[in-house]
């Protein structure tokens, strides 16, 4: 064995993939005491993690499926992710239309009684059986409805929280980053990664492979074994439209085929609205709504509200592939939501952690299960610690509301909206942001729609920001609102201050 090899950094786990199972990993593994490394081959949450509904939620649906263990799970994952993010997660009341020739009465209600039950349920209140007339939003005829809670998330922050909180832990994470080999040398693992056209290596004693819809493919291809398990791709497809009704309720519609599509309020002016469920055979860098999912979408739509849409009054679109576990059932939307960790040994000292399923909400459960497998070989391990511990930003966090004006109290004169972005965006955060700022003055180049130089070298700096979309569709939702010429004067920024900056993004 050369000295090289004994020259080259040695962590206790190296992690693949940085989305959100990813990073919770790394994120609880880095606070357990453990010397952590996670590389992402693009950006944290470009895939599957930012393309979700955007929902903390117990799955009301799943219950049809008898998935009690994931909906309970989820459900008391409400209330710790609520206390943990709360200016980037908010209670959100749901209305499900009753259509009695698809599900009846009796049977809602008793779906609704074990969701308010199942799960430890402090903070949201429960359902309720509603009477609907002219003021609904929905056509005449539904008169019957009703409500229950569950809560809005924005996916790709709450990855970038995590992804924070392990740097601050100790761990190291970086993007743009791709493992192209891994081995097993000496009961430790080897691994050769590329960061553009560069290529290192480092060790490590425990292996995570949290690669997401890539978790089978890492394993056939760069590990050259045998998946333990299948994957099935289920693309996932939203729309978002100018606001489709006022007020701030989500609807939940069924449809002939059994499926469930959400109408959720979304960023004050549009409406979320989602999802599909589809099997995906294409490339997975490529994925992209079809015309099929968009009539489906808007269908269902049409025949709950009085208002009709059409595909004109579509602003975006996105699309995800959820990497779920195959559990051989025919309907795509019928594929278990819940996840499988497969443990495999190279040899009796060097593990192998591969990640299969998963869903947004139950990600911090995923992480303490995936450290449960790891702790025979980390005797030193220490305990559990994500369920009381504040997500950065969520420190000290009394209301979104009293956050808003003690900005607008230091920075006079600000736009009342980039203080509601910004407080629902960084949190208590925000005074890193404002750090020695005091005017709109000192903010810099300004680049529309709220965005300023400010705010822009922090997301650099502090969030690994390094391209346009990172900026205006991961670390906020700008995107809606920039045109061709605001995202190149975006980019020309980018590259003149990346270049010196690049070395130092963690």
């Amino acid at each position: 064995m050369s000295s090289h090899f004994n020259d080259l950094p040695l962590y206790d786990v190296a992690v693949i993939g940085g989305g959100i199972n990813g990073v919770g990993i790394a994120n609880d593994a880095a606070g357990r005491g453990l010397s952590v490394f996670l590389c992402e081959k693009d950006d944290f949450a470009s895939h599957t993690s930012s393309a979700s509904s955007k929902l903390i939620h117990g799955g009301l649906r799943y219950l049809e499926h008898f998935e009690f263990r994931l909906v309970r799970e989820a459900l008391a994952e409400r209330e710790v992710l609520m206390a943990k993010a709360p200016h980037i997660i908010r209670p959100l009341r749901f209305v499900l239309p009753h259509r009695p020739h698809l599900r009846s009465a009796w049977l809602i209600r008793s779906g609704l009684f074990l969701y308010d039950y199942l799960g430890k349920r402090e903070k949201l209140p429960a359902s309720k059986r509603l009477v609907l007339d002219q003021r609904s939003p929905l056509k005449q005829d539904i008169v019957l409805g009703f409500e229950y809670s569950d809560c809005a998330v924005d996916d790709a922050r709450l990855v970038i929280l995590n992804a924070m909180q392990a740097r601050e832990k100790g761990a190291e994470l970086v993007t743009r980053t791709e493992c192209v080999a891994a081995e097993v040398i000496d009961g430790t693992w080897l691994l050769t990664l590329k960061q553009q056209q560069t290529q290192y290596q480092i060790r490590a004693k425990a292996l995570v492979n949290a690669a997401g819809p890539w978790v089978e493919r890492f394993l056939k291809d760069t590990l050259k074994l045998d998946s333990p398990y299948k994957i099935r791709h289920i693309q996932g497809s939203h729309l978002i439209i100018p606001k489709l009704y006022e007020g701030d309720y989500a609807y939940i519609l069924q449809n002939e085929d059994r499926r469930i599509v959400f109408t959720i309020p979304y960023l004050d002016e549009y409406t979320l609205i989602g999802t599909t469920d589809r099997i995906y055979q294409g490339d997975l860098q490529q994925v992209a709504i079809t015309q099929d999912e968009i009539e489906y979408l808007l269908t269902v739509v049409n025949l709950h509200f009085e208002r009709t849409i059409t595909q004109a009054d579509i602003i975006e679109t996105y699309s995800g592939v959820r990497p779920l576990c195959d559990d051989e059932s025919d309907q795509p939307s019928a594929v278990t939501r819940d996840y499988t960790l497969a443990m495999t040994m190279l040899n009796e000292t060097v593990p192998l952690l591969s990640v299969f399923g998963g869903k947004l909400t139950t990600y911090r459960k995923l992480a303490e299960s995936a450290l449960d497998e790891l702790t025979p070989f980390f005797p030193e391990l220490q305990t559990a610690w994500t369920e009381y511990e504040p997500l950065p930003g969520g420190e000290y966090f009394k209301s979104l509301d009293g956050l808003i004006r003690g900005i607008q109290l230091r920075i006079k004169h600000i736009p009342i909206e980039i203080a509601t972005r910004w407080a629902s965006s960084y949190g208590t955060r925000v005074w890193q942001l404002l750090r020695e700022v005091y005017t709109l003055e000192d903010f810099g180049i300004y680049f529309g729609h709220g965005l300023y130089q400010l705010e822009v070298d922090y997301l650099t700096k502090v969030e690994w920001a390094q391209s346009v979309d990172d900026i205006v569709w991961r670390r906020s939702k700008l995107g809606l609102k920039f045109g061709k010429a605001d995202m190149t004067l975006l980019d020309d920024y980018l590259q003149s201050v990346l270049g010196h900056q690049h070395s130092k993004i963690a």
